[in-house]
């Protein structure tokens, strides 16, 4: 099948198909600086060898699992072979929306917050969300500011809200099941033609917080332990 070069990403390339889907092209770029992995730096800091086949088959595997529940994502099928994946067509929020699920405090909400709250405590399936513009750290934006700008209706946030959650559940019990502790995970949404919201983007070691034992588990180690 004919593929166009849409976009070149930082972790992954964008082919537009003649089918009207696209495909995601994993690379082994990640990001981070000076030589180090850091899944919250905005630029590419090196290559590791065999990083988009694990974040490719970690995404395969929580998609078909999640598509399996009834939760609408932009997922059709992966290629293990050429680290592929075709996607259905979906138009982000604004220019681009984050949505972190947080079970415990850490992070960016105790550094906002932590006069509050005390570091690693438990969070009540809290749901943010933020613009993605590395310029202006990725502020935080509320509901009412996304419908006053446009850029999502009320009820789209209440659909990704209680999908975020439900995803982050089947997370964070496969990973439960394996002694591993969910602390925080950050998804992308996106919105079909009829307006319906869908989970686009990777589910990747890198896009969470996981800890064993109440000990971090850096994202290499993690997808490691994840196909043990």
């Amino acid at each position: 099948m004919e593929k166009k070069l849409v976009y070149k990403g930082k972790t992954k390339d964008v082919f537009e198909l003649e089918n009207g889907n696209y495909l995601l092209k994993f690379k082994d770029d990640c990001t981070g600086k000076d030589g180090k992995f850091d899944p919250g730096e905005n630029s590419v800091g090196l290559t590791i060898e065999g990083v988009g086949d694990v974040n490719l088959r970690m995404t395969d595997y929580f998609f078909k699992k999640i598509n399996a529940a009834g939760i609408k994502t932009h997922f059709v099928k992966a290629n293990f072979e050429d680290t592929t994946m075709e996607v259905l067509p979906a138009t982000v929020f604004g220019h681009g929306l984050e949505v972190i699920c947080r079970y415990k405090a850490v992070g960016s909400f105790i550094k906002r917050y932590g006069e509050y709250i005390e570091s690693g405590a438990d969070l009540p399936e809290y749901v943010e969300m933020t613009f993605k513009n590395d310029a202006k750290g990725d502020p935080l934006v509320t509901k009412d500011a996304l419908a006053a700008l446009n850029i999502m209706t009320e009820s789209q946030y209440e659909d990704t809200k209680k999908m975020t959650r439900a995803i982050t559940k089947i997370v964070a019990d496969d990973l439960k099941a394996k002694g591993l502790d969910l602390y925080d995970i950050k998804f992308e949404f996106g919105y079909a033609k009829d307006g319906s919201v869908m989970l686009i983007d990777e589910i990747a070691s890198g896009n969470m917080r996981v800890y064993k034992d109440g000990e971090y588990i850096d994202p290499m180690t993690l997808s490691k332990l994840f196909f043990a």
